[in-house]
């Protein structure tokens, strides 16, 4: 079984247009398009999985660079996804992005803490 990503979809993509273009190629065992868990609206990538890598691999070289709901798709074999690790929420403690900040962590570090006034510079 051979998992295949596609990139670069129309939000409008539906499951069976997605599988008659890559059923040109051979069987294609599922096909699940990524959606949004907010919104509901696709996030325009999906994964489609066939069970004959040989198809799998005439699929990639032939639907990579088509177009498809006026848009053109980015083909190639799915990768594994990456280790998460274990935890809460959010980016954990001191990860503040490109703004900075930071955030969470535990919230005894900062009980009793009394902000000292500064001085001030003239």
């Amino acid at each position: 079984m051979k998992s295949i990503f596609v990139g670069n979809l129309a939000f409008g993509t539906g499951e069976d247009e997605l599988r008659s273009v890559f059923a040109n190629y051979g069987s294609v065992a599922r096909v699940s398009i990524m959606m949004d868990r907010e919104t509901g609206r696709s996030r325009g990538f999906a994964f489609v999985e066939m069970p004959n890598d040989e198809e799998a691999e005439s699929a990639i070289s032939g639907v990579n660079g088509s177009s498809l709901g006026g848009r053109t798709l980015n083909v190639n074999e799915a990768r594994p996804r990456p280790e998460r690790p274990a935890g809460g929420f959010g980016r954990g403690p001191g990860a503040g992005g490109p703004r900075g900040g930071g955030g969470g962590g535990n919230r005894d570090d900062y009980r009793g803490h009394v902000r000292q006034p500064r001085e001030p510079r003239w």
